[in-house]
């Protein structure tokens, strides 16, 4: 037994105002009553993509803090999550390969139980009496594919983790696994008889095999059944508190984590899953039942909101936005019992990290730890017309802009594609310097993107390059309208899906002076046989490379190699799973072999994102001095 009940000034090591620092704060969890408020708080150093150690932090609705919770010295902290009662608050510690499960109870830290391996998303049963957790037994690596794959020797294929629902007595911490083996399980939900589980799971690599999971119904007996395979992708599987239906957030996505799409409803018993929101303008980013109705997460345009969903009507309503970037722990938003009341932490153009609380859509600031820190930029909403279609972008411009001079401007390509860009704080990163060093800046959500509809992200399907860049460079076109840019000076940067984008750009167009890619794609054919999650491309392509190998060959940089004339730099992670270094090195080798100036960085160890400090820091400035030597 470990107590970790510490008095309001325990917090004051991880308080500062220094601009080298932030304040973060992850993984927001409301109790029920909606009295009190834990989260993962901690330190960010500039560069860093990872915050420091951290603790569990209690706060009162007021903002004011009740505890600082933090058994494991050396641990990252994840997934409070409250009883339902409120009595009792699960988290996990990580470190060195070991995951804790832990509970607090009125005052008192205990360690519930440990595996060698991963937990994640700890979830309480409805009477509070058992504790359900994502398990990986043995993990070779971290979940996900944007984290370094692990090493691809031996017999492939023979050792993928597994990630199973396990439970967990609350009382005794005996740990049992539900979910079978060889099965991967991404999301899940309690049914209400507190008898099993709907989860989305998928035989096989866990890294490849989401954008063909199916609904399933997971006994606490062991037994599994199919709910329903609906041939889209599938997020926030959430049973109604009648156990009679499942809701989830379906549609094309093209990461998992990164969610947006329509409600559809299904039978628990099963069958053909129903949209409840068709036409709908937006993108829904999560969902929580309460009583017969939704309560929603949103993306509209590129603001991020909530809103109140009736499944029997289909009705959208209480749409509330705000220009802001929206998360906590199980979505964007955490809620109270009733649905009424909000939590989460937001962050804009114009302010860092926060908590906000109050009314579901008129929450207000309750911690006041970034105050002091200064935003980079002042930020305008642009919206422009392309072929017919309604696209909307932000434009970041320098503090001290001069309305009679004119400057380059840098276009942001955001990854996915199914994605979108919304407000966050503009602190540490090249983007960050970028606009100290004078430079806009323009982020672009065209075709492809979250915020409009359903529609509107099917609208690049087969057509990567294509309407997407039309409605870039439609939006550059706006851009220059609005502010003082010169044409003569614009720069082109993306990563991932923005990488493939780069590259396409510099293959087909002239229009821009300088350009980088992280991370990017250039060879479709090659890329579908060389990457760890092929799955996601044949929702997009409509077929396998094999089968359909004329559409991948014509959507491929490569392709118009000697069509360039853009210097571009270049980088990617040595073991990228989603993007691997081979596709960088092949552009890399075209523009040396046509006399194109060009710069490759391989960051050793790195996955799809850098997570090393000194990696970070490194990419920024080489990013700031590439710009600068071309459009300055």
């Amino acid at each position: 037994m470990f107590a970790f009940l510490l008095p309001a000034i325990a917090l004051a090591s991880l308080s500062t105002t220094s601009p080298e620092v932030q304040h973060r704060y992850e993984a927001l969890s409301l109790r029920s009553d909606a009295k009190q408020i834990a989260s993962v708080e901690s330190i960010r150093q500039a560069n860093e993509t990872t915050e420091g150690h951290g603790a569990v932090v209690i706060r009162d609705a007021n903002g004011g803090i009740r505890a600082r919770l933090d058994p494991c010295a050396a641990c990252r902290y994840t997934g409070p999550a409250w009883s339902p009662d409120g009595k009792n608050l699960a988290f996990v510690a990580s470190a060195s390969g070991v995951a804790t499960l832990y509970v607090t109870t009125a005052g008192t830290t205990r360690k519930l139980t440990e595996l060698h391996g991963l937990f994640a998303s700890p979830r309480w049963s409805p009477d509070g009496r058992t504790i359900a957790v994502l398990a990986t037994a043995g993990a070779r690596k971290e979940t996900g594919a944007r984290e370094a794959g692990a090493r691809q020797v031996g017999e492939i294929g023979e050792n993928d983790d597994s990630q199973r629902i396990a439970t967990v007595d609350a009382a005794g911490g005996e740990l049992k696994f539900v979910s079978p083996d060889h099965t991967f399980v991404y999301e899940y939900d309690w049914t209400p008889d507190r008898r099993g589980f709907v989860a989305t799971a998928a035989q096989g690599n866990g890294d490849n095999n989401w954008w063909v999971a199916k609904l399933h119904a997971f006994a606490l007996e062991g037994t599994a059944r199919v709910i329903a395979a609906p041939v889209m992708q599938m997020n926030y599987p959430r049973t109604s508190p009648d156990g009679r239906k499942v809701a989830f957030i379906g549609g094309l996505m093209s990461d998992f984590g990164s969610v947006g799409g329509d409600i559809y409803t299904v039978d628990v018993g099963g069958g053909e899953p129903v949209d409840i929101t068709p036409g709908f303008k937006g993108s829904f980013t999560s969902i929580a039942w309460r009583g017969t109705r939704l309560v929603a997460a949103v993306v509209v345009g590129g603001e991020a909101g909530t809103a109140v969903v009736d499944p029997a009507s289909a009705q959208v309503t209480n749409v509330r936005l705000q220009p802001a970037t929206l998360e906590a722990g199980d979505g964007g938003i955490a809620l109270d019992r009733t649905g009424r009341r909000a939590a989460y932490v937001s962050e804009a153009f114009d302010h860092a990290s926060r908590i906000e609380y109050g009314p579901l859509g008129e929450a207000k600031p309750i911690t006041h730890d970034n105050d002091d820190l200064k935003p980079a930029t002042v930020a305008r909403d642009i919206n422009w017309k392309s072929e017919g279609l309604s696209v909307q972008g932000w434009l970041l411009a320098p503090l001290d802009a001069q309305p009679n001079k004119t400057y380059p401007l840098i276009v942001v390509v955001h990854g996915g594609p199914a994605a979108v860009v919304t407000p966050h704080f503009v602190w540490d990163d090249s983007t960050a310097g970028w606009l100290r060093n004078g430079y806009y800046v323009f982020q672009p959500n065209p075709r492809g993107s979250f915020g409009q509809g359903a529609a509107f992200t099917r609208a690049n399907v087969r057509d990567f390059g294509g309407g997407d860049l039309r409605d870039i460079l439609a939006g550059v076109d706006a851009v220059q309208k609005a502010a003082p840019i010169d044409s003569t000076r614009l720069g082109i940067y993306g990563r991932s899906y923005g990488g493939f984008m780069t590259m396409w750009v510099v293959t087909h167009s002239q229009r821009f002076k300088a350009a980088a890619a992280g991370a990017g794609l250039g060879d479709w054919t090659a890329y579908y046989g060389q990457n760890g999650i092929d799955q996601w491309m044949i929702p997009y392509f409509g077929a396998s490379a094999y089968d359909d190998p004329e559409i991948y060959d014509r959507l491929s940089p490569i392709r118009s190699i000697k069509a360039v004339r853009t210097p571009t730099f270049l980088y990617v992670g040595e073991r990228d799973v989603e993007t691997p270094t081979e596709q960088t090195r092949e552009f890399w080798h075209g523009l040396r072999a046509v006399g194109v100036p060009t710069s490759l960085v391989i960051y050793a160890d790195e996955g799809h994102r850098l997570r090393k400090p000194e990696n970070v820091e490194d990419l920024n400035r080489r990013l700031i001095g590439w710009f600068d030597r071309y459009l300055k």
